[in-house]
């Protein structure tokens, strides 16, 4: 399977690269900017393309690794002959690819989403980080398996999920990643009100965040769980709440620990959780 890419920008360069290093025939590149797509193409050895259709003519799976609000125009520009017998994938987290490409078979393609669950930050570096990452992959299923099989091929773990859960998916990923910053910032809040300089209160953070995080990838939630919640120490959850500068902030704490009530209950069966669970009713 010979792939192209439309779009060169940090996910285009990082995937081709990849490809390339792990042996996929990889065609090259086209983008708006020609600059940039020789660029894209000089650092994975490819070729530059003069349009999307030159494009997709030397590609078996072409890739539309462009910002997300542009995937669907990009698409509908392409000339439907060039979609035909194509696999027209994109790197959209939350968009499915029924939504993205519609029409598509009826053209003679097959759509895709392939996702990588990973923050592409450096067009030249984090190709050197996708070892390991995950790929989410949806679309039409004559050729799903052989998508799966490609990137399985380069040594990364596949889940295949159903267009109608993108957007779950999506979702999942976010408060794994950007909810946490958004705990940490409250965390760090808290402690600048208790007289902690901001500096100061990431110092004495970052070893419990590190540690946890770790921890958490290895082992999992139930047996990283610790704390006033497991504990069924509704005293001291009690006076949580109380200290909580703001109504919002006290239901958010307490919406987040009836989440840590179901964990605990999860790793220790045999305890009752129900004095607890009327604690934080009584928060929300």
């Amino acid at each position: 399977m010979k792939i192209g890419f439309i779009g060169a920008g940090k996910v285009g360069f990082s995937l081709g690269k990849y490809f390339t290093t792990h042996g996929v025939p990889v065609s090259g590149y086209y983008s708006r900017t020609a600059r940039h797509a020789q660029q894209a193409a000089d650092f994975t050895g490819t070729t530059a393309f003069d349009s999307p259709a030159a494009a997709a003519q030397a590609s078996d799976a072409l890739f539309l690794t462009v910002p997300d609000g542009a995937i669907g125009q990009v698409y509908q520009d392409l000339p439907r002959d060039a979609i035909k017998g194509k696999l027209i994938c994109h790197c959209s987290g939350a968009l499915p690819s029924t939504q993205a490409f519609p029409g598509v078979e009826e053209a003679g393609g097959f759509g895709y989403s392939v996702h990588p669950l990973f923050a592409v930050s450096d067009p030249y570096r984090s190709y050197q980080e996708l070892a390991d990452v995950f790929f989410c992959v949806e679309g039409s299923p004559a050729h799903l398996d052989s998508v799966k099989a490609l990137l399985e091929g380069c040594g990364n773990p596949v889940q295949i999920i159903r267009p109608e859960d993108k957007v779950r998916y999506h979702a999942a990923a976010a408060v794994a990643s950007n909810h946490v910053v958004a705990l940490v910032a409250e965390s760090l809040d808290l402690l600048e009100t208790c007289g902690f300089t901001r500096e100061g209160a990431l110092q004495a953070l970052r070893p419990i965040l590190v540690g946890n995080m770790a921890h958490l990838a290895q082992a999992g939630p139930v047996e990283s769980l610790t704390g006033p919640v497991e504990r069924c120490d509704t005293a001291t959850v009690q006076k949580h709440l109380d200290a909580m500068p703001t109504e919002a902030e006290r239901e958010m704490y307490a919406l987040l620990s009836q989440k840590l009530v179901q964990v605990a209950e999860e790793k220790h069966p045999d305890r009752s959780y129900e004095p607890m669970k009327q604690v934080l009713k009584g928060a929300v």
